[in-house]
């Protein structure tokens, strides 16, 4: 009596799969024929040829004034070039090399340490490159921002106050010797040397007039390096080391005659008039 009713139960069961399995094969049929009809009513469209553009680059929004994203784009690139910008187009690279060795001279190693002599030569250098700064913005910064100029007019209005800058302070031999490795004939007019060549004769120009103010520090310290040792000699003193007996008498006549406002007057009146 068991065996019937499993026996019909089993029956039962291949129908309702054969029943399912009907209906997922028609419902994927349907399917297929749907989307063949689809096709079939949608012709296929011909490539268009491509236009020529009709414009130049715009990186304006609304108006003549630049975005705000190619402001910020131009910002965080000022801000990525600015070290080497800073050390190569500014006075900063004489008055740090001048700073560095007037410690030399002194006789001192890691006094003032270098983040001082850094902060110290990038603030005087803000101060020597104040008007140069003030005229490119007045000239090209201001007028890009308020629509007024493009970028490559802000650029060409800008560059004149630095390369006024620049050619005031650049010796004419240095001058010469990069013309003359660049391949190119001696202008004329000195307005007409290229960036790409004023720059590095301005860095070398600067390094020699750092290098004469620094041989110029360190003579009156030799001479009391001189003479200490030869007052340790005379006194039979020869295991005492002259540096350390002549540190103090340094320092005393470095404070006397103020030497860090001489030197700061110095730096800061060599480039007098050149902005």
């Amino acid at each position: 009596m068991t065996a019937l009713p499993r026996e019909r139960a089993g029956r039962w069961a291949t129908r309702a799969g054969v029943v399912v399995l009907a209906g997922a094969t028609l419902l994927v049929i349907g399917t297929a024929v749907t989307a063949t009809a689809a096709l079939a009513v949608d012709d296929p469209v011909a490539p268009v040829a491509p236009t020529a553009p009709t414009g130049g680059l715009d990186i304006s929004i609304g108006g003549d004034s630049p975005s705000s994203a190619i402001t910020l784009i131009l910002a965080i690139t000022v801000l990525s070039i600015a070290p080497a910008l800073l050390l190569l187009v500014t006075s900063f690279t004489k008055i740090v090399v001048v700073l560095s060795l007037t410690r030399n001279a002194l006789g001192l190693q890691n006094s003032p340490p270098n983040q001082v002599l850094t902060g110290l030569a990038f603030f005087l250098t803000l101060f020597v490159m104040g008007p140069v700064i003030a005229d490119i913005n007045h000239l090209a910064i201001q007028p890009y921002l308020d629509g007024s100029m493009s970028i490559g007019q802000a650029y060409d209005a800008g560059v004149e106050p630095l390369k006024h800058f620049l050619l005031a302070n650049t010796r004419g031999d240095e001058l010469k010797l990069m013309v003359g490795l660049s391949g190119e004939q001696m202008p004329a007019d000195q307005d007409a040397v290229s960036m790409l060549t004023l720059v590095p004769a301005f860095v070398l120009s600067e390094l020699k007039s750092a290098f004469i103010i620094g041989l110029v520090v360190f003579i009156p310290f030799l001479v009391l390096d001189m003479l200490v040792s030869a007052a340790l000699m005379a006194m039979g003193m020869m295991m005492v080391p002259p540096v350390i007996v002549s540190l103090p008498f340094k320092l005393m006549l470095f404070v006397v005659v103020d030497g860090w406002a001489l030197i700061t007057t110095a730096l800061v009146g060599s480039y007098s008039g050149s902005g």
